[in-house]
């Protein structure tokens, strides 16, 4: 068999490596991870030869090279997963390739103001109309595809798709910097994916690594708020 290997960057900060690897984790494919860790010396020495557009991650099957997040999603669904990571029903497929693309290509200021970050815990950071648009955008579109395929599962899309992991990132960063969650199927949908096994497994990796880019260490910690990213009852 030809050997997978998928190339990463830190677990606590690289947003878009976990994407691929979630779907490659939920594709059943045995795999090898390589971590190149950001903003290092071994960074810049190692990826051009790794990477053809010196970004991370990187999927290398045998000689085949995939990049670009959404590129190794896609191709991990058709060479690996037999096509499970979107949904049979070409409406259902639609509706989450337009969830994906618009998290591909928008969000700036989402992006921006709030780095992934495992291990924020209770931060705020400045708010901006902009900010707050994406905010309410993501949380609209969560909330409309738990209303349409909420009966066929507890995923985005009722079974795992492309799109919980594109937006499992999402879920991390609301988290991390307290953004209040509407209570009902979005704050389920955001505590079934936190929950799981394969999130819980980057999670934990993501705790044990030890560097840190400054750069993505925002945010004013607040460690007596209440259970960040989701609404108390009262709040409703």
């Amino acid at each position: 068999m030809e050997r997978i290997t998928l190339v990463i960057g830190n677990r606590n900060y690289s947003s878009w490596s976990l994407r691929a690897w979630l779907c490659l984790r939920k594709s059943g494919a045995t795999f090898q991870e390589e971590l190149l860790p950001l903003d290092t010396p071994e960074f810049a020495a190692r990826i051009a030869e790794l990477s053809p557009s010196r970004t991370v991650p990187v999927l290398w099957h045998g000689e085949r090279c995939v990049w670009d997040s959404l590129a190794i999603c896609e191709y991990i669904n058709e060479t690996f997963a037999a096509n499970t990571l979107w949904p049979q029903d070409a409406g259902a497929r639609a509706f989450g390739r337009s969830l994906v693309a618009e998290m591909h290509s928008g969000y700036g200021a989402l992006r921006s103001a709030m780095p992934m970050n495992f291990r924020a815990r209770q931060r705020r950071v400045p708010s901006t109309p902009a900010l707050q648009a994406d905010i309410a955008r993501i949380i609209e579109r969560w909330a409309s595809a738990r209303q349409r395929y909420g009966a066929d599962g507890p995923w985005l899309l009722g079974r795992f798709s492309i799109a919980d992991a594109f937006f499992a990132p999402v879920a991390v960063r609301f988290g991390g910097y307290g953004v209040a969650l509407p209570a009902g199927p979005v704050a389920d949908y955001v505590r079934h994916l936190r929950a799981d096994e394969a999130m819980q497994e980057w999670e934990r990796a993501a705790a044990a690594e030890h560097w840190v880019v400054e750069a993505d260490e925002v945010g004013i910690d607040e460690p007596d708020l209440d259970e960040p990213g989701l609404e108390s009852p009262a709040a409703e």
